[in-house]
């Protein structure tokens, strides 16, 4: 494949920009396919030990679901600090039509946990306007829908490893790591992961 470089310098500006586009556009094509052949790559295994949590059932095909879409949104988080909305609020819908479908009983725990988890992430970032996004705050809709009253355990074990980040980001770092920032969705979803299997 050609490259920019091997254009005269006199070659139309416009087709310079679309040639360094294209590249750009490759490599970022790259990156995302090991990115989510990483994030499969971690979902196989989790999704194979749930099967063996839950057996052939209701709570397993939620699981099934959810795994894979958490491992690609911790992807993208780490690499692009976003989650994006075309994956977190469909999959929140899905779930939680899934949770209500499954176990009528507890659909009032789930729309609660899916509201309450979010409402815990949006206040600090109201009063405060640092620290979260609202992208965590979507992602965390989706975890309360998929984990009822036990996302209230996914979001401690995911502070308490946030904070253990940071605290070797602080020893190795001194005092200016306290203006270093870092994704938190995946902590989010690791504390998430944890309170799945331990239901």
């Amino acid at each position: 494949m050609a490259s920019f470089t091997d254009y005269p310098p006199e070659a139309p500006s416009r087709v310079l920009v679309a040639l360094r586009r294209y590249e750009a556009g490759d490599t970022i094509r790259r990156l995302a396919t090991h990115r989510f052949a990483g994030a499969a790559a971690i979902a196989a295994p989790l999704v194979a030990l749930a099967y063996l949590r839950f057996g052939a059932s209701g709570r397993f095909a939620v699981a099934a679901f959810l795994i894979p879409v958490l491992c690609v949104l911790a992807a993208i988080d780490l690499a692009e600090r976003r989650l994006p909305n075309r994956i977190v609020l469909p999959a929140t819908a899905v779930v939680l039509i899934a949770q209500i479908a499954l176990s009528p009983d507890r659909a009032l725990e789930w729309t609660l946990a899916a509201l309450g988890g979010a409402l815990v992430l949006l206040l600090p970032l109201i009063v405060l306007r640092a620290g979260v996004g609202m992208g965590d705050v979507k992602l965390m809709l989706l975890l309360g829908a998929a984990l009822g009253a036990a996302v209230v355990t996914g979001f401690l074990v995911a502070s308490l490893a946030a904070g253990a980040y940071a605290a070797v980001l602080l020893v190795r770092g001194g005092a200016e790591a306290r203006q270093t920032a870092f994704a938190f969705g995946p902590f989010l979803i690791f504390g998430a992961l944890v309170a799945l299997f331990l239901q």
